[in-house]
């Protein structure tokens, strides 16, 4: 056979089974309650029976665990004091989808050296969604590679779908089953059609072939997820969080039967790859907020220890501590500033009874 089938593949590898990580990573009973929890949480907001707003705060992606775990403290004691109007849910990206080439993320390449030891990617992962979790704090991941949730499912709070993925039929599926409330991000071009269709898609049962907790090939049949959401994140004609772009958003999830649940963006071409800008993408969400925009159900924010991003240029060891290697963020004391100001904005207008003639 080996004349006409694997010709391509140069080795094999075997690889633990999801129970096998979760044995050595076990998920305890204390994080599946704070789990089960945070997931109400999410879901009330993008429901509409909360008024919070769904905060999803942290890296770009992770690549340094020592580092993810000092930010998520300082994260989780700022969520802590802005918990009246934000649910703040940590970013933590383990794989990063790209247009060309470039380091594919923590769970594929945890050396960040094209060694591709998976297998180690997946349990630092774990690992660090745990320990994170055991804080207090919610965790959201991007889910790009269909097997890898059987991994960490459980431990998600709120998970998303990329720019570049939304449009694939085996990720819409996916999405039906997940256990999470599920956000769509617009097309890189800026079309809102192919999110939609996503959104319709995953709101219904589907069927797709996986494999099972214990590596067995397997067919899951979805009941399909009632917690999808629009991400609007801006595109190549540039910024969608403007009021006329949300409403239109809003008015096109309506007419298709969908919830008009969407979260902003605060980086990527919204605010033209210049993270000095997510700020002002922030005032106006919250503003849009205040002048009566039910719609937002929250934003997104691309932040690290420090500001600025690196390249990787001679693996984990040369880089700088708390930096990003992928997309450029802001660094923690701008987060919190922006954060803080944003919270005092909102309580300062439910005290004065959410009114807008009082702007």
């Amino acid at each position: 056979m080996k004349d006409s089938q694997d010709l391509r593949i140069s080795r094999m590898d075997s690889l633990k089974t999801p129970a096998e990580i979760a044995s050595l990573l076990p998920f305890s009973e204390e994080n599946r309650q704070r789990v089960l929890s945070f997931r109400r949480g999410v879901n009330d907001i993008i429901k509409g029976r909360s008024s919070r707003l769904l905060a999803i705060v942290g890296p770009c992606s992770i690549h340094d665990p020592a580092a993810a775990l000092d930010y998520a403290a300082k994260l989780k004691e700022l969520s802590s004091r802005l918990e009246d109007d934000f649910l703040i849910v940590m970013r933590t990206y383990f794989e990063k989808p790209r247009t060309n080439l470039g380091w594919k993320g923590l769970i594929l390449d945890p050396d960040m050296d094209e060694s591709y030891d998976i297998e180690k990617g997946i349990t630092v992962a774990r690992k660090l969604l745990l320990d994170i979790t055991s804080m207090g704090l919610p965790v959201g991941c991007e889910v790009l590679d269909p097997i890898i949730p059987q991994y960490i499912d459980e431990i998600m709070s709120w998970s998303s779908i990329g720019a570049r993925t939304t449009e694939s039929q085996t990720h819409r599926n996916l999405a039906s089953g997940l256990s999470v409330a599920v956000g769509f991000k617009n097309s890189t071009g800026g079309d809102l059609s192919a999110a939609v269709n996503a959104m319709k898609s995953a709101s219904k049962g589907a069927s797709f072939i996986g494999i099972s907790r214990d590596g067995l090939n397997t067919i899951f049949r979805t009941t399909g997820n009632d917690c999808c959401h629009l991400i609007l994140r801006g595109g190549e004609n540039g910024p969608n969080y403007y009021e006329d772009e949300v409403e239109h958003a809003s008015r096109m999830l309506r007419s298709e039967g969908l919830n008009d649940a969407i979260l902003i963006d605060c980086s990527h071409a919204n605010s033209r790859k210049d993270p000095s800008r997510q700020k002002r993408v922030l005032r106006s969400v919250i503003d849009q907020v205040m002048w009566g925009e039910k719609s937002i159900k929250g934003f997104m924010l691309e932040s690290n220890l420090f500001e600025g991003s690196q390249k990787i240029t001679g693996g984990c060891m040369s880089l700088k501590y708390g930096v990003s290697v992928t997309d450029a963020c802001i660094g923690w004391d701008e987060t919190e500033r922006i954060l803080v100001n944003a919270s005092r904005l909102l309580s300062e207008w439910k005290n004065k009874g959410g009114r807008q003639d009082v702007l």
